[in-house]
């Protein structure tokens, strides 16, 4: 199957800048021939049991936010209640905004985001609101000689938080895990419990600000200013390190491994937390001096680790595409434009003058989850299901191409 782009596209590209009109690969089937990749099938990919799953999550997040609501609302007020949860959608809309930004390369499921900030919202507070006194009173018998101004904010606080939120992250590494490939999606569904965390939060503690001060004043505006435009990513910077230990662990597969860096990103987790949280008396009690000197560039620095794990994964995916190309499933022009930003914005735009940009990203999608795939099946992770799964992509890819040039050709 041959074909060609646009009329004004040109025949020459710089090997830096991929062609943005794909050509089409010879669908040749794998496993014909002597060829780096063979896909060995067995199962069909089970329809539906996802689906299933993720609407009973959903729902029953839902139901939990729903309850939290209805406390926060008895505690606030109508007014109060609804004026900081206005408030408190100014940080949130900047967390998922960066998460977006983390999320670009291999966008994950709405609907397992979608989970992962009820859960956040909902589920983590109700746990730290409930299982909380608890366990600050088991503290303050195990350590009595520690203030309880010192046991709650500094130890209680993260511990039970940071488990709470962890948790949510755990179960979408089991409930979705086809989607959960590597440290890039821990962090970015670790974030999005966080952020819906802190958004809770947020209004509690704009709340009080305001229920304390009699109205809108100094205090809600010192509280809104601190919590929400100089520290909004704190909550997100806590649990990233559960979910990037997950995601290095679910690269190399088995349940006792995954289990294992459960444990030591929340043992991470809590320690950040607690450094947060009591490092002002570090530095004599100054926020703002504890704020530039240690917050803004450990800040600086987890935004770097995510640039070079999103590199990491552009490189997974030109190595992994790379061997489909071997198989005749794509052309080299396709690896390179599929494997670099450049190359994705020039497709879609050569796509976009015909009315294929939608499924130019669809291609776009399943090509770079189809790599993901083939690098858990490398990895020797879950090979039934990974086959599968990888069938379905490589018939979607093969679809969503011809959609394409037939529309090129129209």
């Amino acid at each position: 199957m041959t074909s060609r782009g646009p009329e004004d596209f040109p025949d020459r590209v710089p090997a830096a800048r991929p062609p943005g009109a794909p050509q089409p690969a010879r669908e040749k089937p794998p496993g014909a021939g002597p060829v780096p990749v063979q896909p060995l099938w067995s199962a069909q990919p089970k329809e539906g049991t996802g689906t299933a799953l993720t609407v009973l999550l959903i729902a029953g997040a839902s139901v939990a936010l729903l309850l939290v609501a209805w406390f926060l609302w008895s505690q606030l007020g109508t007014v109060a209640f609804a004026l900081c949860g206005i408030l408190a959608l100014v940080p949130l809309g900047i967390c998922l905004l960066g998460l977006r930004w983390v999320d670009r390369w291999e966008p994950e499921p709405r609907s397992a985001l979608l989970f992962a900030f009820l859960w956040g919202a909902g589920i983590s507070v109700g746990i730290t609101l409930l299982a909380g006194p608890y366990v600050a009173r088991a503290l303050y018998l195990l350590l009595p000689g520690f203030a309880p101004e010192f046991i709650g904010p500094v130890l209680e606080a993260p511990i039970v938080e940071e488990i709470a939120k962890g948790l949510g992250v755990l179960i979408l590494v089991f409930a979705r895990r086809s989607h959960f490939d590597g440290p890039v999606d821990g962090v970015v569904y670790a974030g999005t419990v966080a952020a819906g965390f802190a958004f809770t939060e947020n209004i509690l503690y704009f709340g009080s600000a305001l229920i304390s001060s009699g109205g809108l004043g100094v205090e809600l505006g010192f509280v809104f200013v601190l919590r929400g435009l100089f520290s909004p990513f704190a909550h997100v910077l806590f649990t990233s390190a559960i979910g990037l230990a997950l995601g290095l662990a679910v690269r190399r597969g088995g349940k006792a491994r995954i289990m294992g860096a459960f444990f030591l990103g929340l043992l991470a987790a809590i320690v950040g937390h607690m450094f947060w949280n009591g490092g002002t008396a570090l530095v004599s009690g100054s926020f703002f001096v504890f704020y530039f000197l240690l917050q803004v560039p450990l800040f600086a620095l987890a935004v770097t680790g995510v640039v070079l794990l999103r590199r990491a994964e552009q490189r997974l995916t030109r190595q992994r595409l790379g061997e489909y190309a071997a198989a005749g499933w794509f052309t080299p022009q396709e690896v390179l434009m599929l494997s670099t930003r450049a190359g994705r914005h020039q497709a879609l735009a050569w796509a976009g003058r015909f009315g294929a940009r939608s499924t130019m990203k669809t291609f776009i999608a399943d090509a770079t989850r189809l790599a993901l795939t083939r690098q858990q099946i490398a990895a020797g992770r879950d090979l039934r299901a990974n086959q599968a799964i990888e069938r379905a992509l490589l018939q979607d890819v093969t679809r969503t191409r011809s959609m394409m040039l037939a529309r090129s050709a129209a």
